[in-house]
């Protein structure tokens, strides 16, 4: 067995999750359904999050690996057109608000997104 699929079987059979908070695993499905829907390629992708994490510096800076992913698709969006930073920082604002207004232990429900428009 060659060391990547050594790796690869010590990773799936690991106690370890692979992700930490289920919010770590949403950033990655995002990217790959944004990727699936043809809003980059794998190579630019791979670009824009190199360049987060370089960004970063070692360590990443103190800052989750799944938040770089989060940088990386909202610079990766802006850059493609599809939403402005200003819209991202709409959407942003009222989940956080959404999350504020839901007692704990309660799913938080998605927020009414009226006038803001997804395309710059």
């Amino acid at each position: 067995m060659t060391d990547a699929a050594t790796s690869f079987q010590d990773l799936i059979a690991s106690d370890r999750p692979t992700f930490q908070q289920p919010w770590e695993a949403e950033a990655f499905a995002l990217a790959l359904a944004a990727h699936d829907r043809g809003l980059f390629t794998w190579s630019e992708w791979a670009e824009t999050l190199g360049r987060v994490l370089a960004d970063a510096g070692p360590a990443g800076g103190g800052v989750a690996y799944y938040q770089h992913w989060l940088s990386a698709l909202e610079q990766i969006t802006i850059a493609k057109g599809v939403a402005s930073a200003a819209t991202l920082h709409a959407v942003a604002g009222a989940w956080s608000d959404a999350a504020a207004h839901t007692p704990h232990g309660q799913a938080i429900a998605p927020p009414a997104l009226e006038g803001i428009t997804p395309a710059v």
